[in-house]
């Protein structure tokens, strides 16, 4: 089977390294199946697609509205938008989650900004008709709780966009582009270890105050989040692709 590529640019080792873990178990893949290229630690150099069965871009600290980036995140930025190119002309197979949302959102003309922000913690999702009947969220419920955590989002998606998703606060969790061509704003990597992790680490990044961090932990604890990682299963099954020899 032809890999799947993970882009991952979160800076702190244990965030990082957190994430690959829930992406390995969650999608069924393994480490030979699923390389990981860590984007903050260097350029990403030349990416055949033709070598990959699909491309998943995992979230992480930035926002594409930040009004002062670093010279790494607009590197990263760039090469994401570079490989977005390609992506969406030829409808290859891409899941982009939380910071995949707005990279994909705003690549495609969609109008991306601070106004439906959410607060760390579990969300009710529920599909719209055209998510109820989309391949990859085939098996979720039309209603399912989702981790998230957010200071941005799509306020209005283009015309040519496929709203799949929303939540009561914020009016896109999930949108398509063409056939193939996927993002989320909520993570179908965390269950509660994971959000656990990220509340942990992130305590200092701005979403919430410190000593919220242990408040929302036992919010999490709370409500029972079990279907969104289906999405990443379905995705290998959907789209994984026979080598040739």
């Amino acid at each position: 089977m032809k890999p799947f590529l993970l882009l991952a640019h979160r800076t702190v080792d244990r965030a990082a390294d957190d994430e690959y873990a829930a992406m390995l178990r969650f999608s069924g893949l393994e480490e030979s199946t699923l390389r990981r290229v860590r984007m903050e630690q260097g350029p990403l150099g030349p990416i055949d697609l033709d070598d990959f069965s699909g491309v998943i871009l995992g979230g992480g600290p930035y926002n594409v509205t930040e009004p002062q980036k670093s010279v790494v995140q607009q590197r990263v930025e760039a090469e994401i938008n570079a490989l977005l190119d390609q992506v969406v002309a030829r409808d290859l197979p891409f899941l982009g989650a939380c910071y995949g949302i707005g990279t994909l959102g705003t690549h495609q003309g969609a109008i991306v900004d601070r106004t439906h922000s959410e607060p760390v913690g579990p969300m009710t999702i529920t599909l719209t008709a055209e998510g109820r009947v989309d391949p990859l969220m085939a098996g979720l419920p039309e209603t399912f709780e989702a981790y998230l955590g957010h200071k941005e989002a799509i306020r209005q998606l283009p015309d040519h966009a496929v709203r799949l998703a929303f939540s009561p606060t914020c009016p896109v969790q999930a949108f398509r582009i063409g056939r193939n061509v996927y993002a989320t704003q909520f993570h179908p990597e965390l269950d509660l270890p994971g959000i656990e992790t990220r509340i942990d680490v992130y305590s200092d990044a701005g979403y919430f105050e410190p000593h919220e961090a242990e408040v929302l932990i036992a919010k999490a604890r709370q409500r029972t989040v079990e279907h969104p990682m289906r999405i990443l299963a379905t995705f290998v099954d959907r789209y994984a692709r026979t080598r040739v020899a």
